[in-house]
């Protein structure tokens, strides 16, 4: 089937075809789709990807992507200062703040530690984490990392970390309502605020 594509059509499907949930058959109607849309709106699509790395940059402050430095949660200074939620990846934000009931800061780990993929602690940014915590103004840190076997690992280490480094931060996890093996970024609004409500202090 691939050889009797167009070369050009098969290259952009094996790229779409890289991308997460997609398989070649997806990415072959993603492409056709593609070709039958509008030259021009084509083209902007494919110059508003190739735009991304240029217009989007990560928070100096939290490690977001953003389109400005500080991001605008970053730059907000009605949020508490004194409490920091860690996330694994930045989409994690997004649930959150869809959520509404967060007015914190945030801090960005850029992964969890996962020993099987060879994952170490240079994935995670833990001295950026020390960096902020060390400018004093955190009085809590809220581990947000899900319930997966890499999001327990990585919150046990932090926590440790933490408690070793700054004794008088309290740290604390979500709780109840989170179930076993999910990730915070695909919870529904409920179960996120109840895990939140009852976070646990470890």
């Amino acid at each position: 089937m691939s050889g009797a594509l167009p070369a050009p059509l098969q290259n952009l499907v094996g790229k779409l075809a890289k991308l997460p949930g997609l398989g070649p058959k997806s990415a072959m109607r993603i492409a056709i789709t593609l070709l039958k849309w509008p030259e021009a709106e084509t083209r902007r699509f494919g110059e508003d990807i190739a735009s991304l790395r240029d217009t989007l940059r990560l928070c100096s402050r939290c490690g977001a992507l953003s389109a400005t430095d500080p991001c605008r949660i970053c730059a907000d200074a009605n949020r508490d200062q004194t409490v920091l939620c860690v996330i694994p990846e930045w989409d994690s934000m997004l649930a959150l703040e869809e959520a509404g009931f967060y007015n914190g800061y945030y801090f960005v780990l850029g992964g969890l530690l996962a020993p099987l993929e060879k994952s170490g602690t240079s994935s995670i940014d833990l001295p950026g984490l020390n960096a902020r915590l060390a400018e004093g103004k955190i009085e809590e840190i809220i581990l947000a990392l899900g319930s997966t076997i890499e999001g327990e690992n990585t919150a046990t280490y932090i926590s440790q970390a933490v408690r070793g480094k700054f004794p008088s931060i309290r740290v604390s996890r979500l709780a109840q309502g989170m179930p076993l093996g999910s990730e915070v970024k695909y919870m529904d609004k409920e179960t996120l605020r109840q895990s939140w409500k009852y976070r646990q202090q470890i």
